[in-house]
């Protein structure tokens, strides 16, 4: 199998998010789920992505950490368009992407991917005795909270615990209790906690991903928890239902990343930008 390295959402090699991304000969199925899985623990990446091109406009990928699948994974569906573009297999266009969490579109466009992922749905606010636990799991105080918006979960191909905190200095002083995070992902049936903090100036907002349920401490770039997170500031009226958003991710770990967003309907967030491929591999499996 022939398999990649990509730097997603930065235009610099060893910026952004690495992901694996490995390439199927059309009509070949996928690996046995346990051969993908050891794949995507010997790359070590957060995802690796495993792409099957059905048709010359419809492309099919499954998505393993290196402790299991999971449903859709933005970064990595950028690095692997990327890929694509950069082998001449995708051109300028829209594409229907397969994935466990149903169809999405792709659109590629000069050099940067964007992937619309619908539906993204708000599912509830949570309490402030659960928002208290979860602030404690990074060694935050209740007053560290954000005033005016409230943690919730949101779905968006998978649920997140979104956690606003007051500003970047609460963002950054984030230490992670692994187990308690883990203890509350799963208790809320979540991946993990996105945390956020609102920007300043040409930044809709700061962030920082965690997922140690899922093997993954922290990740320095999200696609589907920054649709989500889109989404619930366009609901909340911190952000403007029109127009191009820019995230900013990664800092908590010194990997910056950028992140462009926008509404496109009102169940819908499209999240895109560039990637660069930085290790070409031969996988001997």
């Amino acid at each position: 199998m022939r398999g990649f390295v990509a730097d997603a959402f930065s235009s610099e090699l060893f910026g952004g998010n690495q992901a694996g991304v490995i390439l199927l000969e059309k009509g070949e199925p996928f690996p046995e789920e346990d051969l993908m899985r050891a794949i995507a623990g010997e790359l070590k990446h957060s995802e690796t992505a495993f792409v099957r091109q059905q048709t010359h406009d419809r492309v099919h990928i499954r998505y393993f950490t290196p402790t299991g699948e999971v449903d859709l994974c933005g970064h990595a569906t950028i690095a692997s368009f990327s890929v694509l573009r950069e082998l001449g297999l995708v051109q300028n266009g829209i594409y229907t992407l397969v994935t466990a969490a149903g169809e999405q579109s792709v659109r590629v466009e000069d050099g940067k991917v964007f992937l619309t992922i619908r539906p993204v749905r708000i599912l509830r606010e949570l309490t402030e005795e659960e928002c208290t636990e979860v602030l404690a799991a990074y060694g935050l105080e209740r007053e560290h909270g954000c005033p005016g918006l409230k943690a919730a979960l949101v779905n968006s191909g998978l649920t997140d615990i979104l956690l606003p905190v007051r500003d970047r200095e609460a963002l950054m002083a984030a230490v992670q209790n692994e187990k308690a995070v883990s203890d509350l992902s799963r208790h809320h049936d979540a991946v993990g906690v996105h945390m956020f903090c609102p920007g300043e100036g040409e930044f809709a907002a700061r962030c920082s991903n965690f997922a140690p349920l899922w093997g993954i401490p922290e990740e320095c770039a999200t696609g589907t928890a920054n649709a989500g997170l889109t989404a619930y500031l366009v609901s909340r009226g911190v952000l403007s239902a029109d127009g191009e958003h820019r995230i900013v991710q990664g800092e908590h770990m010194n990997r910056r990343s950028e992140i462009c967003t926008r509404s496109v309907g009102n169940d819908a967030v499209e999240v895109g930008g560039t990637a660069v491929i930085s290790m070409e591999l031969l996988l001997r499996c």
